[in-house]
């Protein structure tokens, strides 16, 4: 409120200014309009600038002030040149200050990303595509991520932006306790990245007013900065694909590290429960992969050996599928002296 208050009173003086002022000989009525439309265009100049990230701005600044520099130094060239008209030689030092100025800003602008505001520096190169990576909320709130830097399967630069770190303290504000655990652990996570040696954390300021949506802001970004996105999300992967943005999903990559199992093999599993079928049971790897054993009712609460009959890849991962041999097989172990839960026969 106090802000709009400002741009009213700063809209109304130089209204008011302009209206006694009459510049370029104006009626009053005509520079009263003028004045209006101008100040108006000022405000929404304003606002537009308001959004964009300081870097942007220190950009724009330096870009635009290098271009007018550069066009008074060639102005002064053209204005020593005799055989031309002083009207030519006038048009073409407003040309060279307008394009100089222009391109200046411009550059600026689009440049003003390699900024380096830390100390110790002033520029630092804009994070390729083939190192950068997009962290979204879910895949940080996950925290296998950290596992992941900790191992060195993940390299290059991890880069942050400021709506998701703001969608993450929503999170842990939240009056819902579960909410606000994750939020929390998301923010641990973070810091747990923030302190490992081998990868570097930077925080992006960039953001998209226009754009709903963080999943939407992360995949604009993304083309921005030729990052790719790191997440676990089903629907980010796909609209992200769709677009053109390279992902990496952090379920793909744990469906890819579970053992490959083929039929026909033999593997020893720990029965836990029944199966809904007649006759089965059921039993778990390690990796929470579900094995659905045939003849194994009888055997809950014991390990065995089961031979491989097919393997399913679905959506929610990997199902093995296994009959249990009573005859000529050796006696099941009971809970309590059973080995590991699986070990390759």
């Amino acid at each position: 409120m106090g802000l709009w208050l400002i741009r009213a009173l700063f809209a109304a003086i130089f209204t008011a200014a302009t209206f006694y002022l009459k510049p370029f000989d104006l009626s009053q009525w005509a520079a009263l309009a003028v004045g209006l439309v101008v100040a108006l265009a000022i405000i929404v100049f304003e606002i537009t600038v308001r959004h964009s990230s300081l870097k942007t701005l220190i950009g724009a600044a330096l870009g635009s002030t290098l271009g007018i520099v550069g066009a008074v130094l060639i102005s002064s060239i053209v204005e020593n040149m005799k055989f031309l008209p002083a009207n030519t030689a006038t048009f073409f030092q407003v040309l060279i200050l307008g394009v100089m100025g222009y391109v200046g800003l411009v550059m600026g602008i689009t440049k003003g990303d390699m900024l380096n505001l830390s100390f110790g520096g002033l520029f630092a190169e804009r994070p390729t595509k083939k190192s950068a990576k997009l962290l979204d909320t879910s895949v940080i709130i996950d925290g296998r991520v950290a596992d992941i830097v900790e191992t060195g399967f993940l390299e290059g630069q991890l880069l942050v932006p400021e709506f998701v770190l703001r969608e993450l303290q929503m999170v842990a504000d939240s009056a819902d306790s579960i909410k606000r655990n994750r939020g929390r652990r998301g923010l641990d996570i973070l810091q747990r990245i923030q302190k490992e040696p081998s990868i570097k954390v930077q925080i992006i300021e960039d953001d998209y007013p226009e754009v709903k949506g963080v999943d939407m802001k992360l995949i604009e970004l993304a083309k921005d900065t030729g990052a790719k996105i790191v997440t676990n999300d089903f629907n980010l992967n796909k609209v992200a694909q769709l677009r053109g943005v390279d992902v990496l999903n952090i379920n793909e990559l744990a469906n890819c590290l579970k053992p490959v199992v083929l039929p026909g093999e033999t593997m020893r599993v720990f029965i836990l429960k029944e199966g809904k079928e007649y006759n089965q049971g059921v039993a778990y790897l390690d990796d929470g992969t579900m094995v659905v054993v045939d003849n194994a009712r009888k055997m809950i609460g014991k390990t065995i050996d089961i031979q491989v009959t097919s393997v399913l890849q679905t959506t929610a991962g990997k199902m093995i599928f296994g009959k249990f041999q009573s005859n000529g097989e050796p006696q099941p172990r009971s809970e309590f002296e059973r080995e590991p839960r699986v070990t390759r026969a």
